[in-house]
């Protein structure tokens, strides 16, 4: 299948990547994460998802939008429900560009973490998959946790320590 990988991050890519690639799927990865809070925080993972994807001969779309801003709209309201947006939002982009490039399918790196909801990764894919017509591979890559994080730093590649947006970031210095 021709499958396009979005990527949250360039470390959660490598399992997913490499358990696609295993089972004969060519991967295109598309980068596009407008919730990473601070701005040199989203420089900092898109730069290490271009250095994957260079280090994984990985072609890759790169939607370069930051836009604080309209995350920020979409979620202020309702904090709480702020990962349903980013999944939401995120997954859609990728499905649009599944649909407009000619990929068989999409899929996401969320799917390797331990900390993303997996039960509404889900839903919404294939929800969103229906609008664009394009389906939507669901795989749970999180048996890969520790393969992953081994390949990563062996990779040299930058790892973050919080999820990405403004939130999650308080969260990570409030502990």
């Amino acid at each position: 299948m021709k499958i396009l990988l979005h990527i949250c991050c360039g470390p959660c890519a490598l399992f997913p990547l490499q358990q696609l690639r295993a089972v004969g799927h060519q991967v295109t990865g598309f980068f596009y994460n407008h919730n990473i809070h601070p701005y040199q925080e989203y420089v900092r993972r898109r730069d290490t998802a271009l250095q994957m994807a260079e280090q994984q001969e990985l072609p890759i779309i790169l939607r370069d939008d930051y836009d604080l801003e309209g995350f920020l709209a979409h979620v202020a309201a309702e904090p709480e429900k702020r990962c349903s947006y980013c999944y939401s939002s995120r997954l859609m982009a990728t499905a649009q560009a599944a649909a407009e490039g000619s990929f068989e399918g999409f899929t996401a790196s969320l799917l390797y973490s331990r900390y993303q909801k997996h039960d509404e990764i889900q839903a919404l894919g294939e929800q969103i998959s229906s609008k664009y017509e394009v389906p939507f591979y669901y795989e749970d890559f999180r048996p890969g946790w520790q393969e992953g994080i081994k390949l990563s730093k062996e990779s040299g590649l930058y790892r973050q320590q919080y999820c990405g947006c403004i939130y999650s970031e308080k969260e990570r210095f409030m502990r």
